[in-house]
C-alpha cells in the first residue's frame, strides 16, 4: 500500500496489478517504471510505479481480468485530477453482517450529514453480477430436463412395444426348453444393443453441435464429459428397464399363453 509519504507528497505514484505488469513489462521488475495518462505532450504527470498488488476482477466472471492502477486519494483529490469520483468512495470491509448498524454508526459520527448507500454482502455482489447468466442457464436446464424426459419416455414406450410384441417369439423359446432368465437376458441385451447404438449417434451429433453452448457456459465445457456420460448412463438405464420388464412379464406366463397371443 501507499506510505503516508507517498499519499501526501508531491512524488507522483501509483500501483499497478500483477496482470498490467505482465502484460507491459513481462519478465521485467515494474519498480521504478513510470507511466503517463494521454498522449506524451500532455500535461498529465508521470506516475511512478511503487508496487505491484494481486489481480481484481470487477466485471462479469466470465470475461477477462482487466489491468488495474491505484493512484493515492487524498493526492489526486487535492490536485483535482480525479475531478467528480472525490464526492463519492466505496469501502470494503472485512466482516459479517452485524458489522453494517456499526458502520453507518461510525460515519454519521463523524458527519450526521453524510449518506452510506449501498450497503452489500460481498455475496449479494457476486450474486448480482452472475443473475443474468445464471437464469438464462435455469431456462436452458430445464428445457434440457423436459427433452431429457421426453427422451426417456419416447425410449421407454418403443422398446417395451416392441418387447411385448415378441410375447409370441418367447412362447415358443420357452416352449422349446429355453430358461426364462436367459430369455430375459436376450431380449433385455437385444434392446441394450439399440440403446447403445442410438446414445452412441446421439453423442457423437451433441460433439458436433456443442460449441453451440460454448459461449453460454463458465467454468464448465461445453464437452464436459460427466454431463456426456450421465445422459448416457440415464438413457441405457431406462433402455434396459423397458426391455426387462415386458420382457420378463412375457417370461413368466404360461407357453401356451403366450403361443395364443396373437
Amino acid at each position: 500500500l501507499f506510505t503516508p509519504e507517498e499519499e501526501k507528497g508531491k512524488t507522483h505514484v501509483l500501483l499497478i496489478s500483477a496482470g498490467m505488469a505482465r502484460r507491459y513489462w513481462p519478465g521485467e521488475d515494474p519498480i521504478g517504471k513510470r507511466v503517463k495518462w494521454g498522449p506524451t505532450q500532455s500535461h498529465s504527470p508521470w506516475l511512478t510505479v511503487v508496487g505491484v498488488v494481486g489481480d481484481v476482477k470487477d466485471d462479469a466472471l466470465d470475461k477477462p481480468t482487466q489491468a488495474h492502477t491505484y493512484e493515492p486519494y487524498l493526492q489526486d483529490c487535492a490536485e483535482g485530477a480525479m475531478q467528480g469520483q472525490c464526492n463519492t468512495l466505496n469501502v470494503a470491509v472485512r466482516a459479517n453482517a452485524s458489522i453494517i448498524a456499526g458502520l453507518r454508526s461510525a460515519v454519521h459520527a463523524i458527519d450526521p450529514a453524510e449518506p452510506l448507500t449501498r450497503v452489500r454482502m460481498m455475496q449479494q455482489v457476486l450474486e448480482s453480477s452472475i443473475a443474468p447468466r445464471r437464469f438464462n442457464t435455469f431456462l436452458l436446464s430445464v428445457f434440457a430436463a423436459a427433452a431429457l424426459l421426453l427422451a426417456t419416455i419416447g425410449l421407454y414406450g418403443a422398446l417395451a412395444f416392441h418387447t411385448a410384441q415378441r410375447t409370441h417369439e418367447i412362447g415358443i423359446r420357452l416352449a422349446l426348453g429355453a430358461q426364462r432368465g436367459g430369455v430375459v437376458r436376450l431380449v433385455a441385451g437385444q434392446g441394450a444393443k439399440l440403446a447403445l447404438w442410438g446414445v452412441g449417434i446421439g453423442t457423437a451429433s451433441a460433439l458436433a453441435l456443442a460449441r453451440l453452448t460454448a459461449s453460454l457456459l463458465f467454468g464448465i465445457t461445453a464437452t464436459d464429459p460427466l454431463t456426456f456420460a450421465g445422459v448416457a448412463v440415464v438413457l441405457v438405464s431406462v433402455a434396459l428397464i423397458a426391455c426387462y420388464l415386458p420382457a420378463r412379464r412375457a417370461a413368466s406366463v404360461d407357453p401356451m399363453i403366450a403361443l395364443r397371443h396373437e
